[in-house]
Order: structure tokens, then C-alpha cells, then sequence
């Protein structure tokens, strides 16, 4: 009987950005270690095909030894009810794929044999199942260990407060390894108790301690002091911390990228070396009418020469009532949105894009001096591998953590001072756009930038610590 091929099965979250980055894990294993294959489970129907389809089907022709699992529909629907929040109705679906996961392990192993399970954090409802067939399983966290750890001394931070979060507004919290953040700066998910979700998270909580390891997409070298406040048991100070494989970074390389002869990009090629900031704040970024205005307002008073990624603002009570139930509802007309004039004054330094961009060959472009970012992980590495200094403006989700870690700790970006709405103003645009490509600030950041990003590369490089974090986690599932 011929021995079984020896497989990794993978268990993303059901969010594009999430699929890549464990992509790019499975890629770099087989890359070090080409005795495994990955099996990758994808759920059914929780995210636009769109997008997926083309992107899973670029990843299997170039990757024989990645194979992608479909998994079925489910069989009822969750409730998406308009007062449930998408990650409680997320952590739902999820739960309901339990028995899709666990059908789709045994098929599995009928022809491989399982050598490990890495589940995304939201997807931990799906831990037991590994554990149930005795498969050493573990965690993939997407983003920073700086917005882990948060998560792993949550139970703490629930137990010393009966408030929400969000009310937390001048109240500081303490976390080890964290630059300290107000209450209401904790990730969407867990501001309000309310929520669901936030009991989902506080569940999660309790799962990863008792996982084989976490492996989370970042660099030693990046993140020293809440990677050493994690190894140190500072988290989860009442049982044993299981390892950090700090695996990173993690980004898509050229095959993913869509559309890389967009024309912004002979437009950038005709600029001058580092004189162009670069404004993009990713799938879900989306401004206000009024807000689109007064970034428009600092960009011009900026005097820097700058492309900017525009998306249509939210429809508004009265757009929703009409049927504009969606952004693509509505046409994007740029000069409807912005302030009158602003694209005749501003074309001969300026670039104005609908809706989409080429994010990582952008910041790659020789003209691209900064990068005024959401702060979401993915965007964050690909500016650092770049080089590219950061102007900090935090919308959702953990990145008003990562927000603090890049400016308190890395130092690789200047925060943009927003109102407790988040709003903010034209003058703050206008002068922290100028500080980021002018100043001595500045310019302290981009020597830092460009540092980091030869700090990435080391790691990645052989006998580097991602690469010997990777050697230590596939020690771990096969000790012989």
C-alpha cells in the first residue's frame, strides 16, 4: 500500500484579505518544507465570488500542491437580523460549518494524512474538531502581535470593567506588551457587550491558550516588545501561553495583483523621486460626502503632489429609502463629490482614482514618498516591505491598535489627530500631509521605513527568524 501524501489543512476566515495572507503561509511552507501539500476549506456563500473566484483560480494553476475544499451551503440560513452585528452573524455562520469541517477532515485523511490544522481566529467554533481527531491544531492570526495580544488578555480586561467599551472614551487600558489605548479604541467587535460578538471574542479568548501554537504575520524585528510580552506569560498570566510563530510578512506577491498596468502607474513613473503621498483606506474605507470634501480642502493647501483613492460615500437615510441599499448603488461622479474646481486646480500634481488601485505596486514606485493608511495590517506590511513612511488614520476594527504600535513603538508613522466621531479636518489634513513629506519628522520616518523594510527582508532571508519561527512550527507537528 503506497504511503499517504502528507497534508496541511487550512481554515481561513471567509474574508479575501484573510484567504491571501494564508495563501502566502501555505506558499511559504511548501516553499521551505515541498514534502506537504495544503488543503485549503472554503466556506460557501459568505463572501462575493467576484473576487474569490478569479484569485482561487490564478492561486491553483500556479500552486499544484495548494488545493482548494469547497465546502457545502449550509443547510439553513443564519439570522441577519438588521440588529445583529456582521461579526456576530459572521461567528454564527461559522459555527454552523462545524459539521461541513469536521466531514471534510475525515474525508481528507481517507487519502492524506493530516500532519496539522491552522484555523483562522474566527473560525475557532472549528478547534474541537481537530482536536477531536487528534490533529495537532493551531491558530493564524492575520495581523499583529500588537493587536494580539489584546485578545489574549481579554478575559482580564472583561473582568475589571461592567462597562462597554465604547463608553470608555478618556479611560486608558493597561495591556502588557500595548501602548496604552482608550477603551473605546478596542477592536468593533468587542466595544459593546451587547453584542454578541463580544461574548464570541471572550469565548475565543479561552481557545487559544489551549492550541499547539498562534501563528501571527509579522517579524521579530518589527514588533519586539509585545512579541516579548506574549513569550513572557504577560497575557494570559493564570495558564501557559502556547508558542507565537511570528511568520511574517505575509503578503500577496505579483501573481495576485489585478490590473498592474492601471494608468496611475505611468502616471506615478512620470513624478519625482519620493514627492507623491498616496491615500487608500482599503475595501471598506468609505468617507462621508462632507469628509471627501475636507480632505480634498488639506490636499490642496498641502501643496504636495498626491493620488488618492476615492470611493462613494455611504448612501445617506433618505439614498436608502430611494433603493441605494449599497455603495454600488450609486455612480461615482468625482466631481459631484468633491469641492468645485478642486480636479482642474489640482492635475498637475494630482491623481484622483475611482473606487480601486494596484495598492501594492503603488507603494512600490520609486515617486511614492508616504502613505496615508487605515492602518489595516495587510496595508501596513506592504508599505514597510516597501519602504514607504505612514500617516495613521484608523477606521474599524483592530486599527486603532495597530495605530499605537506603529507610532508609539515601530515608529514608522505619524498619527492623524481625528474628533471622538472620527472626524477630521482639512487643517489637520493639510498640515500632517506636509509634516509626513517636508519635515525633519518626517524624514526620521522614512530612514526608519526604509531600515524596517531591509528588516523584513532579512527575516524572510535563510536563517532568518520567520524562517526559523516556520522551521520551529513544522518541528512542532512532525517532533521526528
Amino acid at each position: 500500500m503506497p504511503k499517504m501524501k502528507d497534508t496541511i489543512v487550512m481554515f481561513p476566515s471567509p474574508e479575501i484579505s484573510h484567504l491571501i495572507s494564508m495563501v502566502e503561509l501555505g506558499k511559504l511552507i511548501l516553499h521551505h518544507h515541498p514534502q506537504y501539500s495544503v488543503t485549503i476549506l472554503l466556506t460557501t456563500g459568505l463572501v462575493d465570488p467576484t473576487t474569490m473566484t478569479p484569485y482561487i483560480n490564478r492561486i491553483s494553476q500556479a500552486n499544484p500542491s495548494i488545493v482548494f475544499h469547497q465546502l457545502p451551503f449550509l443547510p439553513t440560513p443564519p439570522d441577519k437580523s438588521p440588529l445583529r452585528s456582521h461579526l456576530a452573524i459572521l461567528f454564527e455562520s461559522l459555527r454552523m460549518y462545524t459539521p461541513n469541517v469536521r466531514n471534510a477532515l475525515q474525508s481528507i485523511s481517507l487519502s492524506s494524512t493530516i500532519q496539522s490544522f491552522i484555523i483562522g481566529i474566527f473560525c475557532f467554533s472549528s478547534f474541537d474538531v481537530g482536536s477531536h481527531f487528534q490533529i495537532p491544531t493551531y491558530f493564524f492570526y492575520s495581523s499583529a502581535v500588537v493587536s494580539l495580544a489584546p485578545i489574549l488578555y481579554f478575559p482580564i480586561l472583561h473582568s475589571q470593567t461592567s462597562q462597554n467599551f465604547k463608553d470608555l472614551t478618556t479611560t486608558y487600558l493597561d495591556i502588557p506588551g500595548v501602548p496604552r489605548i482608550r477603551g473605546s479604541h478596542m477592536g468593533e467587535a468587542v466595544v459593546n457587550r451587547a453584542d454578541p460578538a463580544y461574548y464570541e471574542f471572550l469565548d475565543l479568548a479561552t481557545h487559544l491558550p489551549k492550541s499547539k501554537g498562534i501563528i501571527s504575520n509579522t517579524f521579530e524585528s518589527l514588533e519586539p516588545i509585545p512579541i516579548k510580552a506574549t513569550a513572557d506569560g504577560a497575557c494570559i498570566p493564570h495558564a501557559p501561553t502556547p508558542p507565537v510563530y511570528c511568520i511574517g510578512p505575509l503578503i500577496a506577491d505579483g501573481e495576485v495583483t489585478m490590473k498592474s498596468g492601471h494608468e496611475c502607474l505611468s502616471w506615478l513613473n512620470a513624478q519625482p523621486s519620493r514627492s507623491v503621498v498616496f491615500l487608500c483606506f482599503g475595501s471598506r474605507g468609505v468617507f462621508s460626502a462632507l469628509q471627501l470634501k475636507e480632505i480634498a480642502h488639506g490636499l490642496e493647501k498641502s501643496g504636495q503632489r498626491f493620488l488618492w483613492v476615492v470611493k462613494s460615500p455611504p448612501p445617506t437615510e433618505k439614498e436608502k429609502t430611494l433603493g441605494f441599499s449599497s455603495l454600488a448603488s450609486k455612480e461615482l461622479e468625482l466631481d459631484s463629490l468633491l469641492p468645485e474646481g478642486f480636479l482642474n486646480r489640482t492635475r498637475d500634481r494630482g491623481l484622483v482614482v475611482k473606487s480601486w488601485a494596484p495598492q501594492a505596486a503603488i507603494l512600490n514606485r520609486e515617486s511614492v514618498g508616504g502613505f496615508v493608511t487605515h492602518c489595516g495590517w495587510s496595508s501596513v506590511l506592504e508599505a514597510i516591505c516597501a519602504g514607504v513612511p505612514m500617516l495613521a488614520w484608523p477606521l474599524y476594527a483592530e486599527q486603532h491598535i495597530n495605530k499605537a504600535g506603529l507610532v508609539e513603538d515601530m515608529k514608522l508613522a505619524m498619527p492623524m489627530e481625528q474628533a471622538e466621531n472620527g472626524f477630521v479636518s482639512a487643517i489637520e489634513v493639510e498640515k500632517r500631509v506636509r509634516a509626513l513629506m517636508e519635515s525633519e519628522d518626517g524624514k526620521t520616518l522614512r530612514e526608519q521605513s526604509r531600515k524596517m523594510r531591509e528588516n523584513a527582508q532579512v527575516a524572510l532571508a535563510k536563517g532568518g527568524s520567520s524562517v526559523e519561527a516556520l522551521r520551529k512550527l513544522v518541528e512542532s507537528w512532525n517532533p521526528n
